[in-house]
């Protein structure tokens, strides 16, 4: 099947969005939460954490904007990352995406948890605060379990497809896997601690750098399915 130039832009730009926005994501999600809310955070010391959001309140708020930002980010990836993998297979493409867009969703209800911290910080209520906090990190790691799914998905069509590189998928569904080993084990396993995904998420660095890099240079050639 002969593929006109014209059906090749619609995929390119999708390409290139996702690929910016992606940057984009990890920058303010990397500054927001490591740069701003872990590190006014003392696990397990709720007077700490609550004299630290009380010195800083602004800071948090900012940082708490900075992660709703970032869910929205994952929303406009997952669906550029549809267009850029429908042709390959259009159901499959669909399901990563709305796996990705429910993940954000849960993100969003995880970061309203975070929103009510500085309130009963300044209100004395310190272990309430630590509790929202807490409870922010169990509902987004229970997230992340859609989000390992995405990237399983997204292996799987980047492997699939005609324009994609192999290695990229498999590193894709490596990346996806090491969510899943993190969520179940911790599940399973009092005490687990080991972070599987610090160490897998290679795929996602080079699923970012392929889309800006190649994305505007993508060539359909035969599709499949």
């Amino acid at each position: 099947m002969v593929v006109s130039e014209a059906a090749h832009q619609p995929v390119r730009r999708a390409a290139l969005v996702a690929g910016i926005a992606l940057l984009a994501l990890a920058v303010l999600a990397g500054l927001a939460n490591f740069g701003v809310v872990e590190n006014l955070v003392t696990a397990g010391d709720a007077e700490k954490t609550a004299q630290a959001i009380r010195d800083s309140e602004a800071l948090f708020r900012y940082g708490v904007a900075g992660l709703l930002l970032a869910a929205v980010l994952d929303v406009v990836v997952a669906w550029a990352l549809m267009v850029v993998f429908k042709p390959a297979r259009e159901g499959v493409a669909t399901l990563a995406a709305w796996l990705r867009a429910v993940y954000a969703g849960v993100f969003v209800v995880a970061i309203a948890q975070l929103a009510g911290a500085p309130s009963l910080a300044a209100q004395g209520s310190s272990a309430e605060a630590l509790l929202k906090i807490d409870t922010f990190h169990d509902i987004w790691d229970a997230g992340l379990t859609l989000f390992g799914l995405h990237l399983l998905l997204l292996g799987y069509l980047a492997y699939a497809s005609d324009y994609a590189p192999k290695l990229l998928g498999v590193l894709l569904a490596i990346a996806g896997l090491g969510y899943l080993v993190d969520h179940f084990g911790a599940f399973a396993f009092s005490g687990y601690s080991l972070e599987v995904a610090m160490f897998t998420f290679v795929g996602e660095v080079a699923l970012m750098i392929w889309l800006l890099v190649k994305g505007r240079g993508i060539a359909l050639g035969k599709t499949i399915g």
